[in-house]
């Protein structure tokens, strides 16, 4: 759904197709959780919640992740990149994210995101227009199994709605900013709706 002055840009459509909810959807937790992350110094972004070693910083860059191998290694095969390809994945997959991201200036967890997010949406795209939900997609190839676009998109609409839970806590552990949605008002970063229009 196209922002209209009354329509915040996070909104999904109300009675659109499956295209347009799934990636509305999407948008909304990307979004939502932008503004749980948004604006805090490193310290914030360090913080953690009880036993938990989950910080903000770490889902920046995990979700950052995420959406780089969505439209890359998952979505056709290709190279993630630089610093992806020089992590060792077996012996890091499941922290290196995660911990890695306290090495990280604020400004590059943010920027590294947001760019993240606009060219795999640009990619997405892309592949959309060019053969639909319903095309296959390399993630499971290696293993023998046949995976959809549509398939690999729900996978990352689950990922956002589990780690913006996440968000949600450690937001309200740090300044008491709680809330379903970005507040009116609100506009997610200047590149993603600049390229919407």
């Amino acid at each position: 759904m196209t922002p209209t002055t009354t329509t915040p840009a996070w909104e999904p459509p109300t009675a659109g197709d499956e295209l347009g909810h799934l990636l509305g959807g999407l948008d909304r937790q990307r979004m939502t959780f932008r503004y749980k992350a948004e604006g805090l110094d490193a310290a914030a972004l360090s913080a953690t919640v009880g036993a938990s070693t989950l910080t903000l910083g770490g889902l920046l860059k995990h979700l950052t992740w995420v959406e780089v191998s969505s439209a890359t290694t998952k979505l056709d095969g290709s190279s993630p990149g630089s610093p992806w390809t020089e992590v060792e994945w077996d012996h890091d997959q499941t922290t290196w994210d995660f911990t890695s991201a306290a090495e990280d200036s604020p400004e590059e967890l943010y920027a590294r995101y947001d760019a993240a997010v606009l060219a795999t949406r640009g990619r997405i795209r892309e592949v959309l227009e060019a053969g639909g939900l319903d095309q296959g997609v390399e993630w499971f190839r290696p293993f023998g199994v046949e995976a959809s676009l549509r398939r690999l998109l729900f996978d990352l609409l689950e990922e956002y709605a589990r780690h913006t839970g996440h968000a949600d806590l450690l937001r309200e552990s740090i300044d008491g900013r709680v809330g379903e949605d970005p507040p009116e008002g609100w506009t997610p970063p200047a590149a993603w709706v600049a390229h919407d229009r």
